[in-house]
């Protein structure tokens, strides 16, 4: 089968994190012997700062990992929407694209091709007035990678038919490695700043907590302003920066315990939604505390799977019990470990992809007899 996606970018995961899921379903579905085209933009936004912060060599050191994968990158003004699609079973469009691209790709897509739009953001209750621009009468359905954004995408009328369709962990790069005897730190955090999504959260789940344990922290990420970086310099916290995604597995090996620290808009209004970052982690089998969000999907079992913190003293807690505890640690880790490989690698996602796609027309669409080989490892 032929698949075509269009996607802000999958050779830039700086500030970019859907260039983390985007890569393992490429992947996955390379793996099991169908064809995949990604098309992104030559001046996307994410590659032109991951240049002018590191230059060409990241670009570089990306298809030296990543060695299978190839990005067609093309110019706005001279790109051929219909020779893309050409002989195309599935296009997926991803909404950071411009609302003309998404337009032309419904418009151009073969009558036998299935077209979906896919949301991860919280802009349909951040923003709504931006994606009601987007033009999706001529998709078959809109993948919200929560059940609050299908829902939004439904009750605003913006598609006719939207499924559920999680981020997962691409696990053939996010797994446990090999701990060093004595680890660089306590704790590591990977994340970026968030503009003022999650400033409040971040002093009170994660800075403070280091600062009154005095745990050797470290923290990678980008877009943090002088005053941030002043909070994590007086915290005593390892800045370094910008971290391809595929380092992270090798980083989470090196420390004791990380945590996550959802964005604000996810907590309040789109409840359900961990983010990749949550996914990946486990996958790493790194112990990991959350700041408060409203497991509502039931992805995962909170407190077996990963510890909760409702506030900033519990935080205190349970870091103080995962850096002095190394049973429970490798308990809990072990626990998040099984859950996702059970049920949230980018192979789960792959098969729920062809089972929307097959319940559209079963009768008619070639995935309605393709035969393939399944594998979530």
């Amino acid at each position: 089968m032929k698949f075509v996606l269009f996607y802000h970018s999958l050779v830039s995961d700086w500030n970019h994190g859907n260039a983390h899921f985007l890569r393992g379903i490429v992947a996955e579905l390379q793996s099991r012997g169908d064809e995949v085209h990604v098309f992104e933009p030559d001046d996307a936004w994410s590659v032109t700062q991951l240049v002018a912060d590191h230059g060409q060599k990241a670009i570089a050191d990306w298809q030296a990992r990543y060695p299978q994968l190839r990005s067609h990158r093309y110019r706005r003004d001279r790109f051929d929407v219909e020779q893309a699609l050409d002989g195309a079973d599935v296009a997926i469009v991803h909404e950071w694209n411009e609302p003309a691209l998404v337009a032309s790709v419904g418009k151009a897509a073969p009558p036998s091709c299935r077209v979906f739009f896919h949301d991860t953001h919280h802009r349909s209750v951040s923003a709504p007035a931006e994606m009601a621009r987007y033009e999706l009468h001529d998709y078959d359905g809109v993948l919200a990678f929560g059940e609050a954004v299908r829902q939004r995408y439904l009750e605003n009328a913006w598609c006719d038919r939207a499924f559920t369709w999680h981020e997962a962990a691409d696990v053939r790069v996010f797994h446990p490695r090999r701990k060093p005897d004595v680890p660089d730190g306590d704790l590591v955090w990977i994340g970026n700043w968030g503009d003022d999504e999650r400033e409040t959260e971040l002093r009170e789940f994660l800075i403070e907590p280091v600062r009154a344990l005095g745990l050797r922290a470290r923290l990678h990420g980008v877009r943090y302003p002088a005053h941030a970086l002043a909070m994590l310099r007086d915290a005593g916290i390892d800045y370094r920066g910008w971290l391809p995604n595929w380092r992270a597995p090798e980083v989470f090996a090196r420390f004791r315990a990380t945590v996550h620290v959802p964005r604000r808009p996810y907590v309040r209004l789109l409840p359900g939604i961990p983010t990749i970052r949550v996914f990946e982690a486990l996958a790493c089998g790194i112990p990991l505390v959350s700041a408060p969000w409203d497991d509502a999907e039931h992805l995962f079992a909170p407190g077996r799977d990963f510890l909760v913190a409702r506030d900033g003293a519990q935080m205190r807690d349970h870091l103080r019990m995962l850096v002095e505890d190394a049973s429970a640690a490798e308990e809990l880790a072990a626990h998040g470990l099984a859950t996702v490989l059970a049920r949230h690698t980018c192979g789960h996602r792959v098969d729920e992809l062809l089972s929307i796609a097959s319940s559209l027309d079963a009768s008619s669409h070639p995935l309605a007899s393709a035969s393939r080989s399944v594998s979530h490892a």
